[in-house]
């Protein structure tokens, strides 16, 4: 007896299942993060359907992204062009202990230096998640969103390349890992959201977001807050993000 159900089933086999649904050129690695927002825009720029994937893994500061990811996406640039997103979990809980700082969520002090911050394998539990759902719908590309300077060894050419390989190979459907932003700095993608008509203020890159009457907001302490603040900065525009706190400089 043939057992029919989705999970036995190949992914040529759920394709077919989809029928006329629209398959989208590209599927974007989105947490509403200041980066991803403007990945997202940045792919769908030349009219080219785009998935949004947000992967759950357990993190502290999960409910505030997606809940920020939900209004982001209402805005009218991403109208027409950008699926409703598909979130996909992972939990990653039984892996990283629970005295780490991202699952407690004590963030970083302000001014921690990125190879502080690194999350194990972190890139490579979101691609593998994303790579499966995505030989489901026959999406061949995979847009990520690290930039230059990043220090993490899942976030260099060399390991995306390996990984878009492997990945092709295990699920028999070709992936193409791209970082479109890896050669640019924080400044850079502020002055391409622009451009495109991003709304920054309705994004969120903090590892310790405060809700306050029904919003999420960014603490204003955390490292990812310096980060956002500085380059903002060096950009030379005003900064439109609520901090729930000032700059401890």
């Amino acid at each position: 007896m043939t057992d029919s159900s989705p999970a036995s089933a190949q992914p040529g086999a759920v394709t077919s299942a989809i029928g006329d649904q629209a398959r989208p050129a590209c599927a974007v690695l989105c947490s509403a993060g200041l980066d991803s927002a403007v990945l997202l825009a940045h792919q769908a720029h030349d009219g080219a359907t785009v998935l949004p994937v947000y992967v759950r893994v357990g993190l502290a500061w999960e409910d505030a992204e997606r809940a920020t990811l939900d209004g982001l996406l209402a805005s009218p640039i991403f109208a027409g062009t950008v699926e409703p997103p598909m979130v996909l979990d992972l939990d990653m809980r039984d892996v990283y202990p629970r005295t780490h700082w991202a699952i407690r969520g004590a963030a970083p002090a302000y001014d921690t230096p990125d190879e502080d911050v690194y999350i194990v394998g972190r890139n490579v539990v979101l691609l593998t998640k994303a790579a499966i759902a995505c030989a489901y719908r026959t999406i061949g590309r995979i847009a990520i969103g690290p930039l230059a300077g990043n220090p993490f060894p899942d976030a260099t050419p060399e390991f995306f390349a390996a990984i878009g390989r492997a990945l092709s190979l295990g699920l028999a459907h070709g992936i193409a890992v791209e970082a479109p932003f890896a050669t640019w700095e924080k400044s850079a993608v502020i002055a391409r959201g622009l451009e495109l008509g991003v709304p920054l203020e309705r994004t969120l890159s903090c590892m310790s977001p405060i809700e306050i009457e029904g919003t999420w907001r960014h603490c204003g302490q955390c490292s990812k807050c310096r980060e956002r603040r500085d380059a903002f900065a060096e950009a030379g525009v005003d900064d439109p993000t609520v901090y729930a706190a000032p700059s401890p400089r």
